[in-house]
């Protein structure tokens, strides 16, 4: 069962990034959306493994095939060795690593980088993702 939450970022810049909100807001296998001047990121938190830790992803909120603003409610699953979010409205999967959509190469949905700054889950700034 997917449930979804809304984040209700502060959007305050922090030395990591931008707060878009914080650990407690986080359903592990499920997303949450906040907003980022304008924009809508759905937040997904999965357990990495037997730990407690969590891997984040964020993905746009916007559905490229319904035009509506559904993807932090889709189910998240596995398909193909892939971690991927399935559209609640006509069920294409994107994958969460890179926003590609499995069923349609021409669509993509936009990425962002998150890591946890403490207890914050902040959005990084650009000029602090290390690159391989």
């Amino acid at each position: 069962m997917s449930t979804t939450a809304t984040a209700s970022a502060s959007g305050e810049r922090t030395k990591a990034g931008i707060r878009l909100c914080t650990r407690q807001d986080l359903v592990p296998n499920s997303g949450v959306v906040a907003w980022h001047e304008g924009s809508q990121i759905a937040v997904f938190a999965i357990p990495a493994g037997a730990s407690t830790d969590l891997e984040l992803y964020a993905v746009d909120n916007h559905d490229p095939f319904s035009g509506a603003n559904v993807i932090g409610r889709g189910i998240v699953g596995e398909l193909g060795g892939e971690l991927v979010v399935a559209s609640p409205i006509y069920k294409q999967h994107f994958r969460l690593r890179d926003g590609q959509c499995v069923e349609d190469e021409s669509r993509r949905l936009r990425c962002w980088p998150l890591a946890f700054d403490g207890d914050d889950v902040v959005l990084l700034q650009e000029d602090s993702i290390v690159r391989a």
